[in-house]
């Protein structure tokens, strides 16, 4: 029995509900992304109470889902400017970010070798205020669900090894 790109979206869901807050039917993604998640950290050095705090950082990760019945390079670059549009809205650097990530999954029935290619080539990192506002980075990994293949830009790796580790061919299919 083989898995449609709905079933994968829910296990998925299922996968980072633990540390994510889930948002469905495209509320936060405008309509383009059926479902969205947001990970949020904040981790604080007291000195004697929680009154005085020494210092305090926070770490943010937007993930929007994408499904595609066939995902050429012009549509993905469509997906990759929606989601950088939606996520930079929503990072604000201050002196206690540290870094916040944008991550487009991409769950697709066929791919053209064009997107494969803008898809590993896709990159982004920005620094604010020399880094001392903190960083921000856009990690993208999709999967080609005909053949279980799993391919992702240099930050999304680990993203994309989740991918791999849950629907991806055994013995390494990854690109």
């Amino acid at each position: 029995m083989t898995q449609t790109k709905q079933d994968h979206l829910e296990t998925l869901g299922a996968i980072y509900a633990h540390q994510y807050n889930i948002a469905r039917e495209g509320k936060d993604g405008g309509g383009v992304f059926p479902a969205t998640a947001t990970y949020f950290l904040r981790d604080e050095n007291y000195l004697i109470s929680r009154k005085h705090v020494l210092s305090a950082v926070e770490n943010y990760d937007y993930l929007y889902f994408c499904l595609a019945d066939h995902l050429d390079a012009p549509t993905l670059q469509k997906y990759i400017h929606r989601s950088m549009e939606l996520g930079k809205a929503r990072v604000r650097p201050h002196k206690e970010h540290m870094s916040s990530f944008i991550t487009l999954v991409i769950l697709a029935d066929t791919m053209d070798d064009e997107a494969k290619n803008l898809l590993k080539k896709t990159r982004m990192r920005k620094y604010f205020r020399f880094a001392f506002h903190g960083w921000m980075e856009y990690r993208i990994a999709a999967m080609e669900v005909s053949t279980q293949q799993v391919f992702s830009n240099p930050a999304g790796r680990d993203t994309g090894k989740l991918l791999e580790q849950n629907f991806g061919k055994k013995g390494g299919a990854r690109k």
